[in-house]
């Protein structure tokens, strides 16, 4: 008798401690504990991947995947653009909270900015124009989807700055391919070639038209092209400077990879008073083991 009546006293206080456990679960979630190695591993893995993407290996953060920095933010509005051709009005705060009406000239602009697609699709270099209460106006083409627009420029007094922030156009969204590996492209006439290696930190642009090369490029930007680098993945913006050099067919610059993995970069070169973009697509091994692995694991989504 006294045994069975234990029984039946342990069966219910586990039954309660039970129901007490389930209570808890639906309303807080699973609890995973410390012990579970595969949790364990998981949290690291993406903690380290995370950093790892977003700061090089000099533990600075790439330009372009913050909207504020050193007290300067970018602000624009987050929606409210139809597909088309939109104009777009934005400003750049300073330390005070005021509309910044101040720039030190940049590649003979104040403030350049570019407009992509976050699949890097619809690529635009422009240079707005600023009112005298620091407010930026320009058109952009826009197509449905979210976008990336990054403001690159140096306030007076201040550092050289990168900015990026989101920008989403309402409508059915349609994803553009991936192209691959590109080192060549042609646009209007013209082919555009890659030579060298990101990991280098060196890249040299050739342009021909017809099989010829050309030789009479016209100065663009204070040099004979620009180019913008652009991380896949989260678009961090990349430091690419030209190099001093003729008149083409080659023009040099010189590059600062932040990880491993893909990277698009937009060539702008200008012959015949036209200015022509042409897009490539490559690939830095880096040196990071980790990161290698991480940015493969992108690549194979594509």
């Amino acid at each position: 008798m006294r045994v069975a009546l234990f029984v039946t006293a342990l069966t219910l206080v586990f039954g309660t401690a039970w129901g007490a456990g389930r209570a808890v679960e639906d309303r807080v979630g699973p609890v995973t504990t410390a012990t579970d190695d595969h949790a364990g591993d998981t949290d690291a893995h993406d903690t380290d991947a995370d950093a790892g993407h977003e700061v090089d290996t000099a533990g600075h953060v790439p330009g372009g995947l913050q909207v504020s920095d050193s007290g300067y933010t970018l602000v624009l509005p987050a929606s409210g653009l139809e597909p088309g051709r939109s104009t777009l009005r934005f400003v750049v705060t300073g330390p005070d909270g005021e509309p910044v009406t101040a720039y030190d000239e940049e590649h003979e602009k104040d403030l350049h900015l570019i407009a992509v697609r976050r699949d890097l699709s619809g690529y635009q270099h422009v240079h707005p124009t600023m009112a005298a209460d620091g407010t930026w106006t320009t058109d952009v083409d826009l197509t449905p989807g979210s976008w990336r627009v990054f403001a690159d420029f140096t306030p007076t007094g201040g550092p050289t700055l990168t900015l990026g922030t989101d920008l989403d156009v309402a409508g059915r969204f349609t994803p553009a391919p991936h192209p691959g590996s590109r080192v060549s492209d042609t646009v209007d006439g013209y082919t555009v070639d890659l030579e060298g290696d990101l990991d280098a930190g060196a890249v040299t642009v050739r342009v021909s038209r017809d099989g010829e090369p050309v030789t009479d490029l016209e100065p663009y930007l204070g040099a004979y092209g620009h180019l913008v680098a652009l991380r896949e993945g989260d678009l961090a913006y990349l430091h690419v400077h030209p190099e001093a050099g003729d008149a083409g067919p080659d023009v040099p610059f010189a590059v600062e990879v932040p990880s491993a993995g893909g990277y698009r970069l937009f060539f702008d070169f200008k012959h015949d008073g036209v200015v022509r973009t042409a897009e490539l697509a490559v690939r830095s091994h880096g040196t990071d083991t980790h990161a290698d692995t991480d940015e493969e694991g992108m690549g194979d989504d594509h």
